[in-house]
């Protein structure tokens, strides 16, 4: 006679099929990011010296964006290694831990970043 487990477990097989998921979607979207990162260097190349501070400030936030996605696909990839659902609970904690951290101070140097290039406008503004 068996006793049942209370344990929840994970097929491999499962496993295997979602972390070959989460690599491809992983592929896919550094694919769309070469793209897109080609694609504001270009429009970067197109701007004039007036524009360059909130350029900038956009690819910063592209930047930002592009890191927050790399850390969701890093918890899902441990998140399909973890072993138990304590596991995945404490994951998610540590990872929106780290978010709300990161997106704190990627909030103030945006902020400071429009700050400045405020003052780069005005101070050209006057300057003509």
């Amino acid at each position: 006679m068996t006793t049942p487990k209370s344990d929840f477990e994970i097929p491999e097989q499962m496993r295997e099929f979602a972390e070959k998921s989460v690599d491809q979607a992983r592929k896919a979207f550094d694919t769309f990011m070469d793209a897109t990162q080609k694609a504001v260097g270009r429009v970067e190349e197109q701007t004039n010296a007036a524009q360059s501070g909130s350029l900038g400030m956009n690819k910063k936030a592209l930047d930002y964006a592009e890191e927050h996605v790399d850390a969701a696909f890093q918890l899902a990839q441990k998140i399909v290694r973890a072993n138990d659902v304590q596991e995945i609970f404490q994951l998610q904690s540590d990872y929106l831990k780290a978010q709300m951290e990161a997106l704190g101070e990627q909030a103030r140097d945006l902020s400071e970043s429009a700050a400045r290039t405020a003052g780069d406008v005005g101070r050209k503004g006057t300057d003509s």
